[in-house]
């Protein structure tokens, strides 16, 4: 057997306690807020920019649907709005 077993208790070693983190400048705290508030300002626009151009693009088929239209039947009476006004002039 090992003769370090029979030493005795171990006296207890007083720590050092870590150093307080250090403090921010002002100029640094800033740019982390700046740096986050842009990461979560290109999150953002990653997701809502997708979701608005599915909103419009649904918002103008229900209009057509509701108007019993297409846009191709818009387009055609367009042209024939502007061949009238041709003539006219």
């Amino acid at each position: 057997m090992n003769s370090e077993l029979h030493e005795g208790p171990l006296t207890p070693v007083a720590h050092a306690a870590p150093p307080p983190p250090q403090k921010l400048t002002r100029r640094e705290e800033r740019r982390r807020r700046r740096r986050s508030r842009r990461r979560g300002e290109e999150l953002l626009a990653w997701v809502l920019v997708p979701i608005i151009c599915l909103g419009i693009y649904w918002g103008i088929t229900a209009g057509f649907d509701f108007l019993g239209t297409s846009p191709g039947q818009v387009w055609d009476q367009l042209m024939q709005v502007k061949a009238m006004m041709e003539k006219r002039a």
